[in-house]
């Protein structure tokens, strides 16, 4: 069986807002985390400070973990963008800009230490970016399930 896929109209988009937007956001976010190293003195190859060893440890690894998070989404994200935006371009390229600003949002409440850090990252509109998420995996399964 051969399969041709057309590529709609506003498919640029998609690959611009979830795939180079993405890029940069990553990129942004890592450099949060290399200030965070400087002002924190946590050399490489530490991955996190060590509570008792660096001064504020804690600090630290909230920036850390707030940039964690988006290494931890992305592939699934790009792949179901590539996927979804077959058939809802503007969703999911609309998506790719939500998700981006929630990832940036969501280390901006992470890295917050007046804010409890259990509840934190979601102070500031991180939450945002799992909508995102969650659309872009709908519009993708069902671009899928077209295929079928």
């Amino acid at each position: 069986m051969v399969l041709s896929i057309d590529v709609p109209d506003n498919y640029g988009y998609v690959l611009l807002c979830c795939g180079v937007l993405p890029a940069f956001t990553n990129f942004y976010l890592s450099t949060k985390v290399m200030g965070a190293r400087k002002a924190f003195n946590v050399k490489y190859p530490n991955l996190y400070a060590t509570p008792g060893y660096h001064d504020k440890a804690d600090d630290f690894n909230r920036v850390q973990r707030g940039h964690q998070h988006v290494l931890e989404s992305i592939s699934d994200f790009r792949i179901c963008s590539i996927i979804g935006g077959l058939a809802y371009p503007n969703v999911v390229a609309c998506c790719g800009i939500i998700y981006s600003l929630g990832n940036i949002l969501y280390m901006e409440g992470y890295k917050d230490t007046k804010l409890d850090v259990s509840t934190a990252r979601l102070k500031k509109g991180g939450p945002i970016q799992f909508l995102a998420v969650l659309v872009v995996m709908v519009c993708s399964a069902l671009s899928a399930y077209s295929l079928l």
